[in-house]
């Protein structure tokens, strides 16, 4: 249903667009009128970052709830926490086994692999994101590496400015909101 209407729409709207063909400011506007709603949408799920000083792009996350400072690694496979960071969010160091071997600014060390209950940079959120917790004192920094960056529609880097697109999140029905039911 929806479908059919988003069709009869922009069969209305290119109907229209045709009429004015003779007065090209009618036309600007209608084309305005048509994109605005759509790009007010996709900005909705952007995040945008300025290049720091050093040349990277770091940034607060909320992990679980907490927040976090990062910086964005495309070299890194995973997030990758700091133990510091990690016990913050409440996360159950003392059950974590450190059996992976992982390369850091530092040199080798082990990690531990977990899965983050929810990870968010501004108003784009991902759940059950995995990530690795290096052991106390191994590293500065966290990463937001690639099992975070996969996520998202897109990311994408212009001069000084990297841009994070989340996927549209799913409407709910009116009926189905308190019920958690997705509709197309």
């Amino acid at each position: 249903m929806i479908r059919f209407i988003v069709v009869l729409l922009v069969l209305a709207f290119t109907a229209g667009a045709v009429v004015a063909y003779k007065d090209q400011e009618k036309v600007v506007r209608a084309s305005d009128t048509v994109s605005d709603p759509v790009r007010e949408r996709a900005s909705a799920r952007a995040v945008q970052i300025s290049r720091g000083q050093g040349g990277e792009f770091a940034l607060l996350a909320k992990i679980n709830g907490v927040t976090a400072p990062m910086v964005i690694d495309t070299g890194a496979t995973s997030v990758v926490l700091t133990y510091e960071t990690a016990k913050a969010a409440g996360l159950p160091l003392e059950l974590l086994e450190y059996n992976v071997d992982v390369e850091t600014a530092g040199g080798h060390t082990k990690a531990a692999r977990l899965t983050l209950n929810r990870l968010a940079i501004g108003k784009l959120v991902e759940r059950s994101v995995p990530a690795l917790v290096v052991p106390h004192g191994q590293m500065k920094t966290n990463l937001l590496g690639m099992s975070y960056l996969d996520r998202l529609e897109s990311w994408e880097v212009r001069s000084d400015t990297l841009m994070l697109r989340g996927f549209p999140e799913p409407k709910l029905s009116r009926g189905d909101r308190g019920r958690g039911r997705i509709v197309d």
